[in-house]
């Protein structure tokens, strides 16, 4: 897994880890039927944004007992997905699963879990995409050197939400909610998933942090990428909530150009 932002929080550390990995594969025979949901990361920007090909949008969210999405949160990202996509329709299935009883996964027992659980895949003009809330860490987290991981993507239709890590840290704050947490890691990684930033995508102006592959350079934007010395991603989230303001970044005015170049609003 390829480890990109980090952003401190009174001397712990955040990392949210986005990945995009061309050589994951499916074990499952029939991967004629999924074929369209076993690709790179990037790759559906245009079926996620445009209704050139695919007009609804089915968003499986599958949860360890325990560790679903809060409903504020579900709420707020569908609202992001009809702002930002021209899709006529957004639905959700939620499935509860029992616990793989693991103390952290790796990036392929995520995959695993995926193939083992996933039950929606593209069907006519439905584009369908799967999110797994998980109750364990990823394997790559440093608690030594206080690094952790909120969220990765790993295909294009396909994404992981580490819900024990995110109700940790937003536990850290007496003003930021885990909805806000569990909000702002969805719309990042759903941002990668839309091509964000040269993922499978071309930017129409070049604003890729050079430091921090496929995050975005300008200040204040969701896919920002904060390293070592940026500002933190919660302290900001507070900053913005005590001056009245949205607490959860949004896009800058170049990852919206990128958006509307790919079928996006």
């Amino acid at each position: 897994m390829k480890k990109i932002a980090l952003y401190a929080l009174s001397g712990f550390i955040l990392l949210i880890s986005c990945s995009k990995d061309s050589d994951l594969t499916s074990s499952n025979s029939d991967t004629n039927l999924k074929a369209g949901n076993l690709l790179t990361t990037g790759a559906s920007a245009r079926d996620l944004l445009s209704n050139d090909n695919f007009d609804s949008l089915l968003i499986e969210i599958a949860y360890v007992a325990g560790f679903e999405p809060t409903f504020e949160a579900i709420s707020n990202f569908k609202e992001f997905l009809l702002t930002r996509t021209y899709k006529e329709n957004v639905e959700f299935k939620f499935t509860s699963l029992s616990s793989p009883s693991e103390e952290t996964l790796t990036l392929e027992e995520i995959v695993d879990l995926e193939e083992e659980n996933r039950t929606q895949y593209n069907d006519g003009n439905t584009l369908a995409v799967y999110i797994y809330f998980a109750d364990a860490p990823t394997e790559s987290d440093q608690g030594d050197e206080n690094l952790v991981t909120l969220g990765a993507v790993y295909r294009n239709t396909s994404m992981v939400i580490y819900q024990s890590t995110v109700e940790e840290i937003a536990n850290r704050s007496a003003t930021v909610s885990i909805a806000d947490v569990e909000t702002a890691t969805l719309f990042h990684e759903f941002g990668h998933l839309f091509g964000l930033v040269n993922l499978s995508t071309e930017s129409v102006n070049e604003h890729e942090d050079v430091e921090a592959q496929n995050h975005c350079n300008v200040d204040g934007c969701l896919m920002r990428a904060e390293l070592q010395f940026g500002a933190s991603l919660l302290k900001q989230m507070e900053k913005n909530a005590s001056k009245g303001l949205a607490s959860i970044p949004d896009f800058d005015s170049e990852c919206i150009l990128d958006l509307q170049k790919y079928g996006g609003r």
